[in-house]
């Protein structure tokens, strides 16, 4: 008699929960991917809006996947992911301000758990009655530069491109605004969102700036937040801060990602995953 052969069981997939600390209406509300990306462009956008708005810390997002960390930042102790609210300044008066949601990450989650982290997330917002989902992307373009070597984009013609996960968003807020994306992938939480979307009739909208793989580009996050201004918010929003300060806040993000680095490089004798970390 022969055997079959047993493929032995895979490891379950950690469970993923939110945490709200402070309970907040959120009906209508836009939402904010800050989950790293190409050029840290989303991770970048969702910190501009969280000190731009002044936004407060509503909850956590949860895992025993994610690392054991706690970022310290003005002497308080921070959740690696993070869920902030706050409103929109208006731009004239008697205009409502718009309700606005943030998550935020300073690591990129392993690939396992993205679908289950996506998944969650849809639920809650969802649950929450929030409006629509937005994903800031970085989109790796290679041009040349005016000297012919060949780079990132040209920061004075930074291009954004749009995808919708359903029809009425495609019409509404990408073929009016935006060059449409028609071919290419969109990886980790952000595909994750989009598909989501279009399963459960959700509007999800990624906004893809092109942008510098190599390091953190904050003129590429500048130009997805004059796009989500324009298209969504409608407010008094000011990127050119972000503009004015892109060498000092990249610089400042790449010291925190050499950090993350040598500590996973630490820890990779241990018995715990490191995962890269981003600021």
């Amino acid at each position: 008699m022969t055997l079959a052969k047993q493929t032995p069981p895979s490891e379950p997939v950690p469970e993923v929960r939110i945490y709200e600390v402070k309970r907040t209406d959120l009906e209508g509300a836009v939402v904010i991917d800050g989950f790293p990306s190409i050029g840290l462009v989303s991770s970048i956008v969702a910190n501009y809006l969280i000190d731009t708005l002044h936004m407060t810390q509503i909850g956590i997002v949860d895992s025993s996947a994610f690392p054991t960390v706690s970022l310290v930042r003005d002497g308080e102790p921070q959740h690696p992911v993070r869920i902030y609210s706050g409103l929109t300044p208006t731009r004239r008066p008697g205009q409502n301000p718009e309700k606005i949601v943030a998550f935020i990450s300073e690591f990129q989650p392993p690939p396992s758990l993205v679908f289950s982290l996506g998944r969650v997330i849809m639920d809650w917002i969802q649950d929450q009655r929030c409006s629509l989902l937005v994903s800031p992307e970085g989109l790796v373009v290679e041009k040349e530069d005016e000297h012919g070597d060949a780079g990132g984009p040209d920061i004075g013609n930074v291009r954004v491109y749009g995808v919708a996960s359903t029809r009425r968003a495609r019409e509404l807020y990408i073929e009016p605004n935006v060059t449409p994306f028609q071919e290419g992938v969109i990886t980790g939480v952000a595909g994750v969102f989009l598909n989501e979307g279009r399963r459960r009739g959700f509007d999800v909208l990624t906004f893809l700036a092109e942008a510098h793989p190599d390091y953190p580009d904050a003129r590429a996050a500048a130009k997805v937040i004059e796009t989500i201004d324009h298209v969504l918010l409608r407010t008094t929003i000011d990127p050119i801060p972000l503009y004015h300060e892109a060498e000092r806040i990249e610089q400042q993000l790449l010291s925190i990602q050499r950090s993350a680095q040598d500590k996973a490089q630490r820890d990779k004798g241990g018995t715990t995953p490191a995962m890269p970390m981003y600021g």
